[in-house]
């Protein structure tokens, strides 16, 4: 079998919804989410973040509206990324105070996120639904386990996959029986194991789109790794419609790592595919380093290709004549391209060729496909 055979996976069938101009759910690509974490009312500094994020690849951003003043803000910051890059949604991001979620409606959100467990009373709800409706925006039930309702606290002792479940299955009954279908709903913990519980629970139960994640998942290492094993486990599943990393670190780093989950399982491809071996003393130039140069430089590459870099013979063959472009370590090294070995090359112009080569090849692309 080919080393390029894909594992193709059979996604959950969800009801198709609209999040500005971004389809979730259905055959639609599952879409890669951060969140801002600039102050709202910081409006500058916040479409700073929202961009930086686009340009990493964000399909959907989201922005916490804890006051009426944020809101406002959240209208311009809207109007001014809509002038910088078009209609790039934005999400509203309501706790506590209901009346956010309408003042927010108002000044231009592509979707409400609101959470149970803190919104307030049923009526409050459905005039967050009401108002949904009159402005034509979805809404995102986002049920944490760190704000389940006081009921199901005392009920179930502790957060778990069932009171999680139950949280969301109450407020989804709100939003049906006003007749509102135009929902996707999110059930996080901080714990991997409930979280995928939940969802996979939930996934049988309704057939509104899923937003996945792992909430407080920690550090950019640790938290890639809890929300990489999490949001694995249930995207493998078919499950899962639109995904957000939630990690200590810039937003940036949360779209990246979120893209790399969708590449390694084949759900979508962005960017180089970077193939790289861990290095041993049989490398025959610094491995580590070379593959860093690479990141840095070729960042801004939005086009799908396989890249191999590996610094010996062992595997270095193997894995790069399976990519559109590789290098195998040799003395000198030996560049693949489509296959086979087209030149030769030593160590001190190797970075400088492969990203040459990158580029040539997608612009060969670029051409071929105009």
């Amino acid at each position: 079998m080919s080393m390029k055979a894909q594992h193709v996976i059979a996604r959950r069938v969800s009801r198709q919804i609209r999040v500005g101009k971004v389809k979730v759910g259905g055959d639609a690509p599952i879409a890669v989410q951060t969140m801002t974490n600039t102050k709202t009312e910081d409006v500058a500094a916040t479409v700073a973040q929202v961009l930086a994020a686009k340009k990493a690849g964000a399909d959907i951003v989201r922005i916490s509206v804890p006051t009426i003043a944020a809101c406002v803000a959240f209208g311009e910051i809207k109007r001014e990324v809509r002038a910088r890059v078009g209609d790039l949604p934005l999400i509203a991001d309501v706790h506590f105070n209901y009346k956010c979620a309408l003042k927010a409606a108002e000044m231009g959100a592509d979707c409400l996120r609101i959470n149970p467990g803190n919104i307030g009373s049923d009526a409050k709800v459905a005039e967050v639904i009401a108002c949904a409706r009159h402005h034509g925006v979805p809404i995102r039930i986002g049920v944490n386990a760190g704000s389940l309702e006081g009921d199901l606290q005392e009920k179930y002792g502790e957060p778990n996959a069932d009171a999680l479940v139950e949280s969301a299955l109450r407020h989804i009954e709100i939003l049906k029986k006003h007749n509102f279908e135009d929902f996707k709903v999110s059930l996080k913990a901080s714990e991997v194991f409930m979280t995928v519980h939940a969802y996979r629970k939930l996934a049988k139960l309704i057939d509104q789109p899923l937003h996945l994640g792992i909430t407080e998942a920690g550090s950019l290492r640790s938290g890639a790794v809890k929300s990489s094993i999490g949001l694995g486990m249930l995207l493998a599943d078919g499950i899962g419609d639109t995904i957000r990393i939630s990690l200590a670190a810039d937003p940036v780093e949360e779209v990246k790592v979120g893209w790399d989950i969708l590449k390694s399982l084949h759900l979508r491809s962005r960017g180089i595919n970077l193939v790289a071996c861990p290095s041993c003393s049989r490398q025959m130039f610094d491995v580590i380093k070379v593959v860093n140069e690479l990141e840095a430089r070729l960042e801004d590459v939005t086009e799908p290709i396989d890249l191999a870099i590996i610094g010996c013979v062992v595997n270095g063959p193997g894995e790069a004549r399976e990519a559109a472009l590789g290098v195998a370590g040799g003395r000198p090294n030996s560049i693949y391209i489509g296959g086979a070995i087209q030149h030769k090359i030593h160590n001190e112009s190797l970075v400088d060729e492969l990203e040459k080569l990158v580029r040539e090849q997608l612009a060969e692309r670029k051409a071929l496909a105009a």
